[in-house]
């Protein structure tokens, strides 16, 4: 990709970011356009469908969240950094309010979605088995327990005057039971 393409795809994504997490899925494109300095064409040559687009943007904070577990984890205990990066994943999936379900209704699996989940389970997997091994999870919790406990989390929060704030409470108790 010539250099001012790759400038212009990384300004629309940050702005659809921050648009999808301030209104939702249904954010404007023209005011995304807009928040990026690209024209509407820009972003519908780069962005053929909104699917795309907040695909886009799903798959670039996974893939920021799941890297950000090596730092979390060579700078916190096994157990802090497994219960950081939740919380991190927590935030993310309650403040982009819509996406999931914009992804997965009456859609096919892609790869990029796939790609995702591949690195959420990895990244969980690690995380766990590292906090398993110095006994500060619970070995009745598994990683995709947690995975799914997130999700759900998020999903439950959707209706909450602030889902993020709620998520994190809600995450806070769950993982205060699964403490050793």
């Amino acid at each position: 990709m010539r250099a001012d393409a790759q400038r212009n795809y990384d300004a629309i994504v940050r702005a659809a970011a921050v648009e999808v997490e301030r209104v939702g899925a249904d954010a404007s494109l023209e005011d995304i356009a807009r928040n990026a300095g690209v024209g509407s064409a820009t972003l519908h040559r780069r962005f053929r469908t909104r699917r795309a687009l907040l695909q886009a943007v799903f798959v670039d904070r996974i893939t920021t969240i799941c890297e950000h577990a090596d730092v979390l984890s060579a700078r916190m205990g096994a157990g802090e950094a497994l219960e950081a990066w939740l919380r991190e994943l927590a935030r993310f999936s309650a403040s982009t309010r819509g996406v999931a379900d914009a992804l997965i209704l009456g859609t096919v699996p892609d790869p990029a979605t796939s790609a995702c989940e591949t690195m959420l389970i990895s990244t969980a997997s690690s995380l766990h088995a590292r906090a398993l091994e110095r006994g500060e999870v619970s070995a009745t919790v598994s990683a995709f327990d947690l995975l799914a406990l997130v999700n759900s989390l998020s999903l439950g929060s959707r209706t909450a005057p602030d889902p993020v704030e709620y998520a994190e409470r809600l995450l806070g108790l769950a993982l205060d039971g699964i403490r050793r």
